[in-house]
């Protein structure tokens, strides 16, 4: 019998893992199991483009379904594992078989308590079904939106929204928009920068009551106003999709707990990648994170292929210096490294004239993430510069004394590297 890799997850992790098998000249069977009917597509395009109308649903794949030699099984939840057995349990009773398995399942949009899911004006924007709601009820209706979550998600659907023409308010917990990813200086230029482009904010609320209207929902918050709205896009985060793996013996906490290999924690047989796969970037410490970014979904899909082949023996640590940017109201907003990771920030001029300095986030002296508005040259300059200060480590190898002067350090160097050419790329 030939080998057989199972991918579960039919996103961009588990299509960019089951290329690189193929690049890597495994021959064996490669199954794909994913919950939704299409191929792989461009997730980010929902809230921007395919909102706003000026792409559609065919032109988001990201893949041929004769592009990979693969079976691909499309809606078809993965219910239940067996790693004992090496078996990936399906609906109708059904049992697959594998020799290497992918965990690519991603995440779920978050369900809070309090919040009338069922209701026909309710909708998320995960998938591509949700999309299609949203854009039925946005056609069905006329009347105001309301977007509940002030993260990226909720940010780009609010853009996306007025874009339209469409009264929108962003209602949120937070004093400023995306204050928690991007710190507080940023988060209050692009509250400013919402507000100039007509959003209406409601930061620092939490809606205490929803009712049904004949037009829509009414809400009503925790310091009192009352909203009119035709439709409701809840946008307050999502979380990892491994309920189907409870029982498994699986190291389970904010997704599936693996070694800097990408490795399940004491599985030599079964890797996890993209949103759901939490693991110690030991280029910043040995803390397990997840990264639910584009860029690092093809980077650990790629990598969690590798590992697997070479076995946990031969693996290398799987450690990139994450990448991420969005696009509100025209402005591009990227960022490089592990800004939260920062106790202090620090003004970083960008390398070349004309663009804004960039926000730096310092830990221990040493740059650990870079956020910048439209200021592509200097979050490219910087983020290579936090790949410099923070080189990868052993496990449990010492973390380096404080060095108070990196920062300093870089700046003072800054013009002696701008004929070099920039080796990390945004996105």
């Amino acid at each position: 019998m030939s080998e057989r890799i199972v991918i579960v997850g039919g996103g961009l992790a588990g299509l960019r893992c089951a290329e690189r098998l193929r690049e890597l000249r495994f021959d064996g069977e490669l199954v794909i199991v994913g919950n939704e009917p299409e191929l792989p597509y461009h997730r980010p395009a929902l809230s921007k483009q395919l909102l706003t109308g000026t792409t559609n649903p065919a032109e988001m794949a990201l893949a041929r379904i004769d592009e990979i030699d693969a079976e691909w099984r499309f809606n078809t939840p993965a219910t239940h594992l067996q790693p004992g057995r090496q078996i990936v349990h399906l609906p109708g009773a059904e049992e697959l078989r594998y020799d290497g398995l992918v965990l690519a399942c991603g995440v779920e949009p978050r369900r809070l308590s309090g919040i009338p899911h069922g209701h026909p004006r309710v909708v998320v924007v995960r998938t591509l079904a949700d999309a299609a709601e949203l854009r039925d009820n946005l056609a069905a209706d006329h009347g105001p939106v309301a977007v509940l979550g002030s993260g990226f998600i909720g940010c780009e659907v609010a853009a996306s929204l007025r874009e339209t023409g469409r009264e929108v308010t962003v209602i949120g917990r937070s004093a400023q928009l995306l204050g928690e990813v991007v710190g507080k200086h940023i988060g209050q230029k692009l509250s400013a920068l919402h507000r100039s482009r007509g959003v209406r904010l409601a930061l620092g609320a939490s809606i205490e009551n929803w009712q049904t209207t004949a037009n829509g929902l009414r809400l009503r918050s925790s310091d009192g106003w009352i909203l009119d709205v035709s439709c409701v896009v809840v946008a307050v985060g999502t979380v990892p999709s491994i309920s189907w793996l409870r029982g498994a013996k699986l190291p389970l906490d904010d997704g599936v707990v693996c070694a800097p290999t990408c490795h399940v924690l004491g599985m030599g047989n079964i890797v996890a990648a993209g949103d759901v796969a939490q693991w110690p970037n030991l280029r910043f410490d040995e803390t397990p994170r997840r990264v639910e970014h584009w860029l690092n979904a093809v980077e650990m899909g790629r990598a969690a292929a590798e590992n697997l082949l070479a076995g946990p023996q031969s693996s290398r640590p799987f450690a990139p210096v994450p990448r991420f940017w969005s696009e509100q109201h025209g402005m591009r907003i990227q960022a490089g490294g592990i800004p939260k990771l920062g106790t202090d920030t620090v003004a970083l001029a960008s390398p070349v004239g004309g663009e804004r300095p960039v926000t730096g986030f310092v830990r221990k002296g040493r740059l650990v993430g870079v956020v910048g508005l439209d200021s592509p040259s200097a979050v490219l300059h910087w983020t290579t510069e936090i790949a410099e200060q923070n080189p990868v480590r052993h496990q449990g190898e010492t973390e380096p004394a404080d060095a108070p002067i990196a920062v300093d350090h870089a700046r003072r160097h800054r013009g002696a590297r701008r004929g070099r050419r920039d080796v990390v790329a945004g996105g």
